[in-house]
């Protein structure tokens, strides 16, 4: 008999089995797709936070969630004895201008607050980063401590070992026990938005890329911070990958093709990073992330099967949310304390 019952094996079910399963539940994860079959199977893994301003719920839960992730991704690499790439390496951008400086110096100055002294948000010069630095018109850089890098598809395979080692199940098909919690991404949102007068929530397809360098930088770079410039994210892995992504299309004939649009990405990268010049790309992904109408993740009771939950939405930040969406949502299902924000509630995107 399982206590929990999860359907969808993607960052927020598997996470919150996870976490079930720790406090002594018995939790049976159900995909017919199997693990990271969705959105969650990508390549880019980039834990960014937002800025250091204008603070609000959104923003210090997932910075409550990235301060976490490190002890909640150890806990599972123990458990289940595979490593999900985790690493807070940082993050480095480009300054593009004298107004961006001054903006980036003020942000540098509230980061001391609102991240508590538990990370760093600093202006630096880009001669600093040596050769994995940026082009920076000003010759300056922003560096942060608080970003973190995890692999996708590790990080949900890590997680399939450590709820198996602990007793749990992940599996095709099955019965539903317990609580019942709906973690199944677009399909889930797609259904929602079908019940009501307008749109709850959508798919976003994005498009990434892994890349390979000469042997000499691949090692130097497996722990070197990630990069945003042009808009792309530039993120080094734990197995000497460098993964470039995403393109974001609310239009698409199929969901998981890449196409030129991956490529502008790939050649945005390379302009931005003389290192990725002549590097080869290893892997090409595609798929289409949940993304709610409020832009936030959508937790707590589902619109449609009263008595059951939903965890979805974590459009660009799932990951980075995951450990702490995995505490709240795991508080309503064992304890039924409700810690959810009302910003994340299926409410907020009615």
């Amino acid at each position: 008999m399982a206590d929990v019952t999860i359907y969808g094996a993607g960052i927020f079910g598997l996470s919150i089995g996870w976490t079930c399963l720790q406090r002594g539940a018995r939790v049976r994860v159900i995909d017919p797709f199997g693990p990271g079959a969705g959105s969650s199977g990508g390549v880019v893994g980039a834990l960014a936070p937002h800025v250091p301003e204008n603070w609000n719920t959104k923003k210090a839960f997932q910075f409550d969630s990235l301060i976490m992730a490190q002890g909640f991704w150890q806990a599972v690499e123990d458990a289940g004895g595979k490593s999900a790439g985790y690493g807070r390496t940082g993050r480095l951008q480009p300054i593009a201008d004298d107004h961006t400086l001054d903006l980036a110096r003020a942000r540098a100055e509230t980061a001391q607050d609102l991240w508590r002294g538990l990370a760093q948000w600093q202006v630096i010069p880009a001669a600093e980063a040596g050769d994995w630095a940026p082009i920076s018109p000003t010759g300056f850089l922003i560096h942060d401590t608080l970003t973190a890098r995890m692999h996708p598809r590790r990080a949900c395979a890590a997680l399939v070992a450590a709820i198996r080692a602990k007793g749990g199940e992940v599996v095709s098909d099955g019965m539903a026990e317990g609580q019942v919690l709906w973690a199944t991404g677009v399909a889930d949102l797609q259904k929602i938005t079908a019940a009501r007068p307008r749109v709850f929530g959508n798919g976003i397809k994005g498009q990434g890329a892994s890349l390979r360098l000469g042997p000499d930088a691949r090692d130097a770079l497996k722990t070197a911070p990630q990069l945003f410039a042009d808009t792309v994210h530039i993120v080094p892995h734990a197995d000497g990958t460098v993964a470039i992504g995403s393109t974001s299309e609310r239009e698409y004939d199929d969901p998981t093709s890449v196409d030129d649009q991956l490529e502008a990405v790939i050649e945005r990268a390379r302009q931005a990073v003389p290192l990725l010049r002549d590097a080869e790309v290893v892997d090409r992904w595609a798929g289409v992330r949940p993304r709610s109408r409020s832009r936030a993740p959508v937790l707590g009771t589902h619109p449609l099967h009263p008595g059951q939950f939903i965890a979805n939405g974590g459009f660009k930040i799932g990951f980075g949310m995951a450990p702490k969406v995995a505490e709240v949502m795991t508080d309503l299902l064992l304890e039924d304390v409700d810690r959810i924000p009302e910003a994340f509630r299926p409410e907020a995107s009615f």
